[in-house]
């Protein structure tokens, strides 16, 4: 079934765009006044990736996401006041306050975890795919992985089992052109990562990364395809991250003019500008909107602050498989 452009989906994708922007926000004004310690990887600026992949997937589906993953959670139905919780290390937190930033799951919603490893997520995905294809449930994986990423070895050898066994899996680079500090020109020889899908044959496509429909139909058009028993596909979403690699990073590396380029390229404005041209947002309901968000955020903060800590006691929880169920959080 082709995503819907009702108005009030439209204006859902809108929303939780605006929802992801001031929970990251949020999280960087904690971490600067040290209200959570430890670091972050924020997703501001890459919005537009997060929200229209997930729209493109039913809540069954599957999605693996790296170490700037809070956004990823969100839009695939993630609770920010949970998200947060986890963040300030409390036990109402997805992985009960013992992941942290990088290390989140929540199974029920289909988000089978973050994960701070460069390049985890690709494998991780390929063999839940290889699960969902032997056991016949209908659903679709997918993997969000940064351009750094695809110059590990687990790229090579995913795909290439993706594709020879096809299975349903989507491999989502999401290129902010830098890897920490280095920039892709530095490491390779492409200027598309979706070039690399010719050699596993599988098709490969760059899609404007923050223009959110353009994400959506992309990966609508490659979960109809992974159903169908066709395979995998390689999407590459141009897009830039706001702020630096994590908190400590002061972004020396790139021009303050190449930022201000790239912020007229926001993902958030851009469309609001789209909908207010169709008639589907107006100045009123943009404010209440963001007036909603808010509230949102501010309670999720109020929510962790008020969960308990971990207990001592359970501090060999978790660490072992025993065979019994878990819902990941």
């Amino acid at each position: 079934m082709p995503p819907s452009n009702d108005p009030d989906v439209l204006l859902g994708y809108y929303r939780k765009m605006l929802l992801i922007r001031r929970f990251e926000e949020t999280l960087d004004e904690l971490f600067r006044g040290g209200s959570i310690s430890g670091t972050t990887h924020l997703c501001a600026g890459q919005e537009g990736v997060a929200v229209g992949a997930c729209a493109a997937l039913s809540r069954d589906d599957h999605v693996l996401s790296n170490h700037r993953g809070h956004g990823h959670c969100i839009a695939k139905g993630g609770d920010p006041r949970r998200i947060m919780a986890e963040l300030f290390g409390k036990v109402d937190g997805y992985s009960r306050g013992r992941g942290g930033s990088q290390h989140m799951a929540h199974f029920p919603i289909g988000f089978l975890g973050s994960n701070g490893i460069t390049g985890g997520t690709i494998p991780i995905a390929t063999g839940a795919a290889l699960s969902a294809k032997l056991q016949r449930t209908g659903r679709v994986v997918l993997a969000f992985f940064g351009e750094g990423a695809a110059n590990q070895g687990t790229f090579h050898e995913s795909l290439n089992m993706g594709a020879v066994w096809d299975l349903p899996v989507i491999y989502l680079c999401e290129n902010n052109l830098y890897a920490m500090s280095t920039a892709l020109s530095e490491v390779s020889r492409i200027t598309d990562i979706a070039d690399r899908a010719a050699a596993y044959g599988m098709p490969g496509a760059v899609v404007d990364g923050n223009d959110v429909l353009a994400v959506r139909d992309a990966v609508a058009g490659a979960a109809e395809r992974a159903r169908a028993g066709s395979g995998p596909t390689l999407i590459e979403a141009k897009t830039y991250r706001f702020y630096g690699h994590s908190k400590s990073d002061p972004r020396e590396y790139r021009t303050r003019d190449e930022e201000a380029k790239w912020r007229e390229r926001d993902p958030i404005p851009r469309f609001a500008r789209w909908l207010t041209e169709r008639g589907l947002l107006d100045g009123d309901a943009d404010a209440r909107t963001k007036q909603a968000v808010e509230a949102e955020v501010r309670a999720a903060v109020s929510f962790a602050e008020q969960s308990p800590l971990p207990d001592a006691s359970e501090a060999g929880r978790g660490l072992f498989a025993d065979g019994q169920a878990s819902d990941g959080g």
